[in-house]
């Protein structure tokens, strides 16, 4: 081995031991103190030595050099012995403070000054624990399973108490358990999973969940299982207006109604980053689809900058499970042909379902949608005309700056590989990511292609939705700058 090689092997070495000295701090902050650490967006909890080194890696993408874990390893070992409370906490943004502003300054005490308002317990988790039922076990409800029993450690806000399904087989807890735990297109459980059938519960990394049989949503009396001031998650889709979804509101322990789907009528359609500060004390909402909430907040910032005069939205979607495996009866146009053998033209009201979010863009939108041979991970393709011009260099600096330090860092991702397909978007987080590289821009005529994880991405963001309705956001730190024109 050359001299180089050998160095190389022992920088690498040297830097994965403090990855690995690091994570039962990043876990302690976490679990103890409802800390939730990241490198620009990037969740640390819960990740191996080699994932907290990508992270760090990461940061190139924004600052053209590698963030050094020499530099984080001391902040998260003050943030130790500061008795911290919830908090979001971006340890790349404070490590870019600290050099910009605090040179000179004690790193302890630098600390204390940026997270003065959750030190020393003074800031108290926002919310009561609040009680989570899933009503429907499909593939968004157990997507929106996983996440909620991650959150579990923090020990406060969205607890999962229960899910209601029909009873489907004698062993039917025993599926919906082995569903959980495996999944075709998500991968395994990331933890242990333990099935009681005497008592219809599931345990999962110690969260223990009900499951309850139920034909009638009127017709559980929720207190029963000691679940209080619920909120019921509607994950079937069978019910969409006020009327249908009131039902839930008549069980005892329930307190509010969130539908994951297009809400009909008057509900409110919230995407999270949007216009979820109208959620007040409505009792039943919507968290609107996954098509709306990956081009709400990209059509936000494009109009918000540029001016959009009217658009056309085309989404290439994964297929669903309301389409036919193989040719079949199917009382929608098209949606009896195989599902995994052709392309299949059907309709999209994500267009339409925009004005609900922002009514400014109301009228504006046509839309259309193919749904292709693939399960998961969809492509939303915005055809717009500007009232002002812009360049593709413009707009996707634009963008991939709003991904990374703004308020709908949460909601837009950007990417500019040459490379990237859509199973490399499995399990984004993010509402939408734009691929700058596909970018067209003709001065006021521009198309953008934004990929997005139609089952995860969209689960997180229903979960985000939750947390809003729960008062148990935590604070971020370092505070995100606003979305600038």
């Amino acid at each position: 081995m050359s001299q180089e090689s050998d160095n190389q092997l022992r920088r690498w070495n040297s830097r994965q031991a403090l990855a690995e000295s690091m994570i039962p701090m990043i876990g302690t902050l976490y679990r103890d103190h409802g800390v939730v650490t990241s490198i620009y967006g990037r969740r640390l909890i819960n990740q191996s030595a080699i994932e907290v080194l990508k992270a760090h890696r990461y940061a190139r993408k924004i600052d053209e050099l590698e963030l050094p874990i020499e530099e984080t390893l001391p902040v998260v070992q003050a943030m130790m012995q500061l008795q911290l409370g919830p908090a979001s906490i971006d340890l790349a943004k404070l490590v870019a403070r600290y050099k910009a502003h605090g040179q000179g300054q004690d790193l302890t005490d630098f600390l204390r000054s940026e997270l003065g308002p959750v030190i020393g317990g003074s800031q108290e988790p926002n919310g009561d624990t609040v009680d989570v039922v899933l009503y429907g076990f499909g593939r968004i409800g157990r997507l929106l399973a996983r996440i909620l029993i991650s959150h579990a450690g923090q020990g406060h806000g969205l607890k999962l108490r229960a899910i209601v399904v029909r009873k489907g087989a004698e062993n039917d807890l025993v599926k919906r358990a082995s569903l959980l735990r495996r999944d075709s297109v998500h991968g395994p459980f990331e933890g242990t999973i333990t099935v009681d059938e005497e008592n219809s519960t599931i345990l999962a990394n110690g969260t223990l969940i009900h499951v309850i049989y139920s034909n009638d949503p009127a017709s559980i009396d929720y207190t029963e299982y000691g679940i209080n001031n619920a909120i019921v998650v509607d994950n079937t889709g069978r019910w969409r207006d006020e009327k249908g979804l009131s039902q839930h509101l008549a069980c005892p322990g329930v307190a509010r109604v969130l539908l994951t789907a297009p809400g009909k009528g008057d509900l409110k359609n919230i995407v999270y980053g949007i216009n979820n500060n109208t959620i007040g004390d409505d009792t039943i909402l919507s968290a609107a689809s996954c098509t709306t909430n990956a081009i709400v907040p990209v059509l936000k910032a494009v109009n918000d900058k540029y001016g959009i005069v009217h658009g056309h939205v085309e989404t290439v979607h994964s297929y669903t499970n309301d389409q036919n495996l193989t040719d079949n009866f199917h009382a929608g146009d098209r949606r009896g042909r195989s599902a995994g053998l052709n392309m299949v033209l059907t309709e999209t009201g994500a267009a339409k379902a925009v004005a609900k979010a922002l009514p400014e863009l109301e009228g504006k939108l046509s839309g259309n949608a193919i749904r292709v041979p693939v399960p998961n991970v969809s492509m939303a393709i915005l055809n717009l005309s500007l009232n002002e011009g812009t360049t593709k260099a413009e707009v996707n600096s634009y963008l991939r700056n709003l991904s990374l330090d703004s308020p709908l860092q949460q909601q837009i991702d950007y990417i500019d590989s040459p490379e990237v397909v859509s199973s490399d978007f499995v399990g984004s987080h993010r509402a939408g990511i734009v691929d700058g590289l596909a970018t067209i821009s003709d001065d006021k005529n521009l198309v953008l292609y934004i990929w997005y994880d139609n089952e995860y991405g969209y689960s997180s963001q229903v979960v985000r939705v939750l947390e809003e309705m729960a008062a148990s956001h935590p604070p971020v730190f370092p505070e995100r700058a606003s979305v600038a024109n």
